[in-house]
């Protein structure tokens, strides 16, 4: 589990545990990007929340890997590519970027130019909630994406 003291005593290296919020927000997008949804679930909360724009909130781990499933199934192709990671408090990272292979069903060069934010909210090594948010000036400015 990604929030537990991990501690090798021989001669490699020691991973500190856990891991600060921008590591974490990166695994869950490296998870993402590979379908790992083993790897994926294994970052989350047990009360993870998934927020897309103005949708129900979609609450629980099981709920989520649920979903997450049925996503990399239908969308193997799907990735997402942070243009810039910014540590917005000790607990929350905000990630501008954008996707292809997303259920937009557009051509990538098209669904490349779509920008949008991921504000990633870090609960002891894990994502608590992860949250998708318009791309605009107002929401830069207010997560420190300027």
């Amino acid at each position: 589990m990604y929030g537990t003291d991990v501690r090798d005593k021989g001669s490699e290296p020691v991973v500190k545990m856990p891991l600060p919020p921008v590591a974490v927000a990166v695994r869950f997008i490296d998870c993402v990007n590979r379908n790992d949804l083993d790897g994926l679930v294994a970052t989350m909360t047990d009360d993870h929340r998934l927020e897309v724009f103005d949708e129900e909130p979609l609450i629980g781990r099981e709920a989520n890997a649920t979903a997450w499933r049925g996503y990399f199934e239908s969308f193997p192709n799907y990735v997402i590519y942070p243009h810039r990671i910014v540590e917005v408090t000790e607990t929350s990272v905000a990630i501008l970027g954008h996707t292809t292979g997303s259920h937009l069903a557009l051509a990538d060069a098209e669904e490349s130019r779509q920008t949008l934010i991921w504000l990633a909210e870090i609960h002891f090594g894990q994502v608590r909630a992860w949250t998708l948010v318009e791309d605009n000036a107002d929401n830069r400015l207010r997560l420190s994406l300027t």
